[in-house]
């Protein structure tokens, strides 16, 4: 499958709500995915990344830097510095409420579709 594909496949497994996705296996996929990370498109890490952030756990927040700055600047790129800085609480004039972030995700990937032609 590509990453676009395996995203695709989570949000179908997953869905939306956040209470009850199992917090330690997106941590175990995060994690299986900086350490064997297959090229192409970076959506299906930032999907992962962006389900902890909605679950809302500081504690992970080492976990999604690492996901940010450990893989490549594509990567980095995909997932959301926002995210990051919401969970440790840091604000500022471009800081969006936390909230308006998670319907923001939501609205993005509810009718995700993989583009068969990944790179």
């Amino acid at each position: 499958m590509t990453n676009e594909q395996r995203a695709e496949a989570i949000i179908k497994k997953y869905e939306f709500n956040f209470s009850e996705i199992p917090k330690e296996e997106v941590r175990e996929l995060i994690e299986k995915e900086i350490s064997y990370f297959q090229n192409g498109s970076s959506e299906y890490i930032r999907v992962l990344c962006g389900y902890l952030y909605c679950i809302g756990d500081f504690s992970d927040v080492p976990l999604m830097e690492k996901a940010k700055y450990s893989i490549n600047m594509d990567v980095g790129c995909m997932i959301d510095g926002e995210w990051i800085d919401s969970l440790k609480g840091i604000e500022n004039e471009y800081t969006r409420p936390r909230e308006e972030i998670i319907e923001s995700f939501i609205a993005y990937y509810k009718n995700f579709e993989a583009d068969d032609d990944e790179w």
